[in-house]
């Protein structure tokens, strides 16, 4: 049915499954440690977290891949050597899952930032007087309405992510549209494993809208009953 391709497709999407997942996770991470910076009292923090957002929102992903596989090695590289160890090789996996978290850590950063900035001050305030710490604030009240709010932009991110996965393989990296594509060249068929390309980036974004629809009932327990 693949023309002998499909242990060769199987591995790609594996392989942009797996990139996909980890930059996801890391991406998210980076982007509420940039939203909490962004919310800070510390105008350092503050502005180290909107240089970082602004400049790359404002470079093009492709360039800013190029530089990490490419410029980030050399650096890597330099630092071994400066310390005595030995090189340390950042792969076409490694290099993909670095620049896409922190490309979409910085988009992430400004979904989570508004959601933070949603959550009513008068809850923080009023846990403050009750002498809860910030800690626990964080976990009980501020990250749970966080997470309700940021959810729609999160989603969006998470999609857009998928769609970027696309782009590491000019690096090299063995994932779906590298095979695709040698698999449509060398059988003739290119049109045929371009549409199964997409059809498997669609079932990623359908799961992916699942996922996301059950944890927003989650966490939307309780909310419209209290509105009326």
């Amino acid at each position: 049915m693949l023309y002998g391709y499909g242990p060769l497709i199987l591995q790609g999407t594996l392989m942009t499954l797996a990139l996909t997942v980890l930059s996801v996770v890391c991406s998210t991470l980076l982007g509420v440690a940039g939203a909490l910076c962004k919310t800070s009292r510390s105008r350092m923090l503050r502005l180290l977290a909107t240089i970082y957002t602004t400049l790359i929102r404002s470079v093009p992903d492709l360039v800013i891949m190029l530089l990490v596989f490419y410029n980030v090695q050399m650096l890597v590289n330099w630092i071994c050597a400066l310390l005595g160890i030995g090189l340390i090789e950042i792969n076409a996996f490694g290099a993909g899952v670095i620049t896409l978290a922190f490309i979409y850590g910085a988009y992430m950063a400004e979904t989570f930032r508004g959601a933070l900035e949603s959550v009513p001050r008068g809850q923080v305030e009023a846990a403050l007087s009750a002498g809860m710490g910030d800690g626990l604030i964080f976990r009980k009240i501020t990250f749970p309405q966080m997470v309700r709010f940021a959810l729609p932009g999160f989603g969006n991110n998470i999609q857009v992510i998928i769609k970027s996965t696309a782009l590491v393989s000019i690096i090299g990296l063995v994932d779906i549209i590298s095979i695709s594509q040698q698999a449509g060249q060398a059988s003739q068929h290119l049109f045929f494993f371009n549409i199964v390309a997409a059809l498997i980036y669609l079932a990623f974004t359908c799961v992916t809208l699942f996922a996301l629809s059950y944890a927003g009932k989650r966490f939307n327990v309780g909310v419209k009953e209290a509105m009326f």
